[in-house]
């Protein structure tokens, strides 16, 4: 923490100490320099020495900047962004014309990286306030999901308006594009109220990827918190007919549909109430393709997940919080047939607080598109269209 803290400290340090800016320079060894951060702050002197020599590149290299994003990890972004905005400012206090058909066009490929697309687009809405309306509308779709946040905002508000207005064909259609496009869980609510008010039902758990069908196997001793790093038979095998010793008798598979909106298995009421216990969730997932994806669980209890047997995360942690998305696993799905497997860990502990036992676990891409089983009942995708029944 304080290692980064004091790479931070070295972008601000860094900024304040800028030269001003002037002629064209070769940015590319620059660029590749400030990209050699490490997450401990490894090169910050060598970054921090070529920013100040970056900052005083002219404001027509500003898109070969941007690009550097493409390939920097977090620290390095933050320079390359203080870099950006220094001469951008410089330019703008002194009244010279940013490079805004080349910035647009920055903005335009959405293969650049989402925080290089975001500072392309708010210096090209500074100096054009006009743009920004012109832009917005068409980043319903936008890999960036800053930028998708602000156009879904924008069709809410569209709808709103229309609603108002007493338009109410257009308006629902604007909040079924909204809902679409929505990514963030404020958004999707928002959308989703609207639109029960009109009577459409939106398909929630579809939305966002929720798995529902789970088989469930459990309780196993997880006494003194011990079990957590205990692999329990249902780690190894799956026997759709086994019998296992559990915490208070023998345990086997059962099936649960879980109908809640947003995926969430209460295990209390599933299993029932267990104190210092395991339960182990399955779920088979069939791919149409192989591709990498998301595994994003909501979790308040010490958990593990499991992708077709490799673990992509562990977390011992009880009763701090829980949320959508709260922990996020990369994983590749296979062609046909996968597996994914949670172990969700109850303690002990006796506070009112300290009771619940629940998850929700969704599969998404990088961006927060859901990713659905082929055997889903109906067919469905992430498009709104095909969502409302």
């Amino acid at each position: 923490m304080l290692r980064t803290f004091l790479a931070a400290a070295g972008v601000l340090a860094a900024v304040c100490a800028a030269p001003l800016l002037g002629a064209e320079i070769e940015v590319a060894p620059l660029v590749k320099t400030i990209q050699g951060v490490g997450p401990k702050g490894e090169g910050n002197v060598a970054a921090g020495k070529a920013w100040r020599t970056l900052s005083q590149a002219d404001v027509s290299q500003l898109p070969e900047i941007l690009a550097g994003f493409d390939d920097a990890g977090p620290l390095a972004v933050n320079y390359l962004r203080a870099a950006v905005d220094t001469i951008a400012e410089s330019a703008h206090k002194k009244g010279e014309q940013l490079p805004l058909a080349a910035l647009n066009a920055f903005l335009a490929d959405r293969n650049h990286a989402p925080r290089a697309r975001r500072a392309a687009f708010e210096w090209i809405v500074r100096v054009n306030p006009a743009a920004e309306a012109e832009l917005i509308p068409s980043m319903l779709d936008d890999p960036s999901l800053e930028l998708r946040r602000e156009a879904v905002a924008h069709k809410l508000e569209e709808a709103k308006a229309l609603a108002d207005a007493k338009n109410e064909e257009a308006a629902t259609a604007a909040y079924r594009a909204a809902m679409t496009a929505a990514r963030d869980l404020d958004q999707i609510k928002l959308a989703d109220k609207a639109l029960e008010d009109r009577g459409i039902e939106v398909d929630l758990p579809a939305h966002f990827g929720f798995i529902q069908r789970w088989q469930l196997i459990g309780p196993f001793d997880n006494t003194d918190k011990a079990g957590f790093a205990v692999a329990y038979p249902p780690e190894n095998e799956f026997l759709a007919d086994a019998e296992y010793a559990g915490k208070a008798g023998n345990v086997s598979w059962k099936s649960h549909t879980e109908v809640d909106d947003y995926g969430l298995v209460d295990l209390n009421k599933v299993v029932g109430k267990h104190m210092g216990a395991i339960v182990y969730a399955r779920a088979e997932f069939i791919a149409d393709e192989a591709r990498p994806v998301d595994v994003r669980l909501g979790c308040i209890n010490a958990n593990k997940v499991w992708l077709n047997g490799e673990l992509l995360t562990a977390n011992e942690v009880y009763h701090a919080n829980r949320s959508v998305d709260q922990y996020v696993g990369e994983g590749r799905l296979k062609k046909g047939k996968n597996v994914i497997l949670v172990k969700i860990c109850q303690n002990e502990q006796t506070e009112n607080w300290a009771q619940d036992w629940q998850f929700q676990l969704r599969v998404c891409d990088k961006f927060g598109t859901a990713v659905l089983s082929q055997d889903r009942p109906l067919k469905r995708t992430a498009a709104l269209d095909r969502l409302l029944r």
